[in-house]
C-alpha cells in the first residue's frame, strides 16, 4: 500500500516539473473579439456596478461591455437606455403611424419611434419629421451617451 502511495507521489512530482506556469490573464481590451456588446464577465461586474452606481446584480443582469480600441466601455439597460446600435434614420415607421393618428403632435414618444433613435421627433400635420439630434452615434454606431468608460 505504501509503495503505491510513494509511486503516485513520484509521478505527481515528475509531472509538476513539466507543468508550465499559468499565464497571466489577458486584459479584456484591446481585443477585436470584444468589439460587440456582450454580457459583463464576472471579473468586471464590480467595476461596472461602481461606474453606474448600481448593485452587482443589476450590473450582471442588465449591463453590457465592449471594447473601443483599448477602452473598456459599459452600458446598462434602463427605461430609455439603448445598448444596441443607434438609429440615425430620418424615417420612422412608428413615428409615421403616430402622426397619422395624432396629426400636429409636438412630441412623438419613444414608444412610437423606438429607444434607439437619435432624433427628437414631431408631426407636421400627419407627417413625421426628425428634428434636432438629441443623442449621438459613436464611431462604431452605438449611442455614445449610453456608454461609459470603465476604469
Amino acid at each position: 500500500m505504501i509503495s503505491r502511495v510513494v509511486f503516485a507521489a513520484a509521478i505527481a512530482v515528475g509531472l509538476l516539473r513539466f507543468a508550465q506556469p499559468a499565464a497571466a490573464a489577458q486584459p479584456y481590451c484591446p481585443n477585436p473579439a470584444h468589439a460587440a456588446p456582450a454580457k459583463v464577465p464576472a471579473d468586471l461586474v464590480q467595476a461596472v456596478a461602481r461606474t453606474f452606481q448600481i448593485d452587482d446584480s443589476a450590473a450582471r443582469d442588465a449591463s453590457f461591455v465592449r471594447c473601443a480600441g483599448a477602452k473598456l466601455l459599459a452600458c446598462t439597460v434602463g427605461a430609455n437606455l439603448n445598448c444596441g446600435k443607434a438609429d440615425a434614420s430620418r424615417a420612422s415607421t412608428g413615428a409615421a403611424a403616430w402622426c397619422r393618428e395624432n396629426p400636429g403632435s409636438q412630441v412623438i414618444p419613444m414608444s412610437a419611434t423606438g429607444h434607439a433613435t437619435i432624433y427628437q421627433w414631431t408631426c407636421k400635420g400627419a407627417r413625421a419629421v426628425a428634428g434636432k439630434t438629441v443623442m449621438h452615434a459613436d464611431p462604431r454606431g452605438y449611442t455614445a451617451e449610453n456608454w461609459k468608460e470603465i476604469q
